[in-house]
Parts: structure tokens; C-alpha cells; sequence
């Protein structure tokens, strides 16, 4: 296989792109906030006059992979669903085909990518705590499938989480969850369980967003009142649960728009070096946070002065 280069609006190649994103839903299908970065792709390649081809590959040997690449029916492949060694990565970049990432690993340096510092927003959702005056904070992350497989943002993100924690001299406890709402039920009762002192969780699993806040509410705990949940998620997902999340924003729109334009950039001139961007946004402070407060049941008895009463 040998590289080829378009020039956009010269006529030349497809005028389709790529995009490399295999499902991460339980049921291999695709998450709501995948969908979020379909749709934002689509809409930016359109934007530059470009189709989009979608494929679910999640390793260069799937068929639709090498329909795609093999077959040369796309001028440019853009990447996601990135593990810490991906042999889609490896062999678009040995084969010199143009391609960029949403995400990153070390072989990902050779093109341009677009990603969030998950180790860095992690590590301030539990200063934000930690500020609050919560020093017993979970980890909610994703599916241990995916983590097992090596995702960089499940990886990068319980790195920056236990980083954090030990800096500050806390106990770090981590947990994997499904993207889904029987999940997101499960994981609290297992964090209760291995610590009912708990009053905080960093979470950044969206889809079980809903499932743990009602975990909590089963189990006794209101959120803010007496458990803070601070996690990273894109604005809608944020603000549809009840108090709303505050979370620092996935801006899915935003990546897919850079990570299209990275692509014309490979395109149009493929000799120059690559750009990287790593995003960091703000924590948006919305309602599921508060000072940190005993947890219910756990509260000293209250004592009462002797007197001493004549009669």
C-alpha cells in the first residue's frame, strides 16, 4: 500500500474521509456520546466538502478496515477509540496512509490528534473535592473491558485520579463500570460496601451517570447534601441529571471540528509537521457539589453537661 494525497476542491481522491470508531456500548453499540462525535465529524467534513465513511474497526485486520484503507475509498482516515498500543495506528503510519486521531498514544505522535488532558481533569474534579473537605473520594471509570484493553482516556484518567489522591495523602479506590444505567447502580453499591464512609465520587462514565445517582438515592445518600459526584461529560449529559452534574465539558463538537480540520491540514500540505492539540476545559460548578458533611448515621452522639440538681 502506498500513501496518496488530495488537494480539497482540486478534484483529486474521493472526497470521502474515514472514521475509524468501533463501538463501546455493552451491546457493541454505540454510546450516546459517540454518537455525538459521528455526528460532529459528519457535519464538519460536510462543511469542507467531504463525505464521511463510517467503520466499527477495532483492529486493522477487520474487514472494513481493509476495505476502507486496503481498497483506498477514503482520502484520509481520522481515528478514535485509541488504545495505548493500536495496531490500526501502527499500520496507518508504517503504510504512510494520511490519517489523524481523536485521542493519542506514543505512535499517534507521527500525525496530527486532538485530545482532553483526562489525567489533568481528573486530578482537578478531586482538588475540587478535596477543597470541599471530602477526603474519602471514589473513582468511578469506564467498562473493564475497555480499560483492560487499554482506552487511553480510562487509563489516562485513573492516573490522574490516583496521582491526585496520593498527593493529597488520600486512599485512592477506583472502580470499573458498564456504560449503562444497571451499572451505574452497581458500582455505588459496591463503593458503599467496601466503604460506607464514603461522601464523594469522581465519575467519567456518563452513561452511568443516571444509574449512580440512583444508587445513591436508594442507598439513603443525597446528592449535594451529604454525597458530592463531580465527573467529566459533555453539557447535555451534565445538566439532564437532577441536581446537575458539575463537570468539566466533553466538547465533542469542538474535537470532532479540530480533528476534521487537522485532516485538511494532512491533506493539503502532507510534508508539514503535525500539529497536536490537548484540551483542558474549566470545571463548570453546577449542583451535585457541597461541603463535605458526616455521612447519615455516623454523627457523634451529642453530650449533654451533667448538672447537679437539689431537690
Amino acid at each position: 500500500m502506498t500513501a496518496r494525497t488530495s488537494s480539497e476542491g482540486s478534484g483529486a481522491g474521493t472526497h470521502t474521509l474515514g472514521l475509524l470508531f468501533p463501538p463501546a456500548g455493552r451491546g457493541h453499540d454505540y454510546t450516546t456520546m459517540q454518537l455525538a462525535f459521528v455526528g460532529g465529524v459528519a457535519e464538519a467534513a460536510t462543511s469542507c466538502g467531504y463525505d464521511l465513511l463510517l467503520s466499527p474497526a477495532g483492529t486493522h485486520e477487520d474487514p472494513s478496515f481493509l476495505r476502507m484503507v486496503g481498497d483506498r475509498r477514503v482520502d484520509g482516515v481520522i481515528v478514535m477509540e485509541i488504545r495505548r498500543e493500536d495496531d490500526r495506528v501502527e499500520r496507518l503510519a508504517e503504510e504512510g496512509f494520511p490519517f489523524v486521531a481523536i485521542g493519542r498514544n506514543h505512535r499517534a505522535e507521527v500525525s496530527g490528534w486532538v485530545d482532553l488532558d483526562f489525567a489533568g481533569l481528573a486530578g482537578g474534579c478531586v482538588q475540587h473535592l478535596a477543597d470541599l473537605g471530602h477526603t474519602r473520594i471514589a473513582f468511578v471509570n469506564r467498562s473493564e473491558q475497555l480499560f483492560r484493553s487499554g482506552y487511553g482516556f480510562a487509563r489516562l484518567g485513573d492516573e490522574g485520579y490516583t496521582e491526585a489522591m496520593k498527593k493529597l495523602l488520600l486512599t485512592p479506590r477506583a472502580y470499573l463500570c458498564g456504560d449503562d444505567l444497571a451499572s451505574g447502580e452497581e458500582v455505588v453499591e459496591r463503593i458503599l460496601r467496601d466503604d460506607p464512609e464514603t461522601t464523594s465520587l469522581v465519575t467519567q462514565n456518563e452513561a452511568a451517570l443516571e444509574g449512580v445517582y440512583r444508587g445513591l438515592t436508594r442507598n439513603g445518600r443525597s446528592v449535594p447534601r451529604d454525597f458530592s459526584v463531580v465527573g467529566v461529560a459533555a453539557s447535555p449529559w451534565a445538566e439532564q441529571v437532577s441536581p446537575a452534574l458539575t463537570a468539566a465539558e466533553i466538547p465533542a463538537k469542538e474535537m470532532s471540528r479540530v480533528a476534521v480540520d487537522l485532516m485538511m491540514r494532512r491533506l493539503r500540505t502532507p510534508d508539514a509537521a503535525p500539529r497536536h492539540v490537548l484540551l483542558k476545559p474549566l470545571i463548570t460548578l453546577r449542583a451535585s457539589t457541597g461541603r463535605c458533611r458526616p455521612v447519615p448515621g455516623t454523627e457523634p452522639e451529642p453530650e449533654f453537661p451533667d448538672f447537679d440538681i437539689d431537690f
